[in-house]
């Protein structure tokens, strides 16, 4: 009876001498088809050229290798990897709470914070929570949730419809600006904002005008 022992499999792929088939399909440094030639043969031309032959399908019949400079292979793709992680934008879904009976100026208090999040990028959970003999109004909250998404539909659009969740009203917003392209603008902003001037404005434009030359005429007491 088989038993594994523990330890982790590797997701390396094999190397030179650590690939163990009869023959391989060979892929040359510049990703030429050298053609199915023995492993043998194969890790000749890897010493010739000084690279390392690294299995790349290890499924096929015959496996395939290719020629290549292994260490900076895995350094590049390391670093892509990286730059990938650095740039991949998670969307977040924020919640903003009303009442039906909202005064003004708390609707336009959470309407900017609303507003905000759409245009970070993010989707906006909107709740009514309903109270008492609110609850036998529901048109209220809908009426409210309508009003909102109006309000910023130049920056979102409704998701999920309004719909009754016990003594709440919830209706999803969804940006429509993707979470990337709000990131990257936050990065121009905050660059021209470092380099003082407007954001979408030039180096060129944002330079202060030269001050004008002094006069000859002496001015008059």
């Amino acid at each position: 009876m088989w038993c594994y022992l523990g330890g982790s499999i590797s997701a390396e792929p094999r190397i030179n001498d650590r690939i163990r088939v009869p023959e391989v399909r060979l892929v040359g440094p510049s990703g030429e088809q050298v053609g199915i030639v023995p492993l043998a043969k194969a890790l000749e031309l890897a010493q010739e050229y000084d690279l390392d032959l690294v299995e790349v399908a290890a499924n096929a019949r015959p496996p395939v290798c290719k020629l290549m400079d292994y260490g900076k292979f895995k350094y590049e793709s390391a670093m892509k990897a990286r730059e990938a992680r650095k740039n991949q934008a998670h969307t977040v879904i924020k919640e903003m709470k009303l009442r039906p009976k909202i005064d003004p100026h708390d609707y336009d208090t959470k309407k900017g914070h609303v507003v905000r999040f759409l245009k970070q990028g993010d989707k906006v959970k909107i709740t009514i929570m309903f109270r008492g003999r609110e609850q036998s109004r529901p048109e209220l909250g809908f009426r409210l949730l309508q009003r909102l998404a109006s309000d910023v539909e130049d920056l979102g659009f409704i998701e999920s419809n309004p719909k009754q969740d016990g003594r709440n009203m919830i209706m999803v917003l969804g940006p429509h600006k993707k979470k990337t392209e709000a990131m990257a603008e936050a990065r121009e902003a905050q660059a021209a904002r470092k380099a003082g001037r407007q954001p979408g404005e030039s180096a060129d434009q944002g330079a202060e005008a030269p001050a004008e030359a002094p006069s000859d005429t002496p001015s008059e007491a």
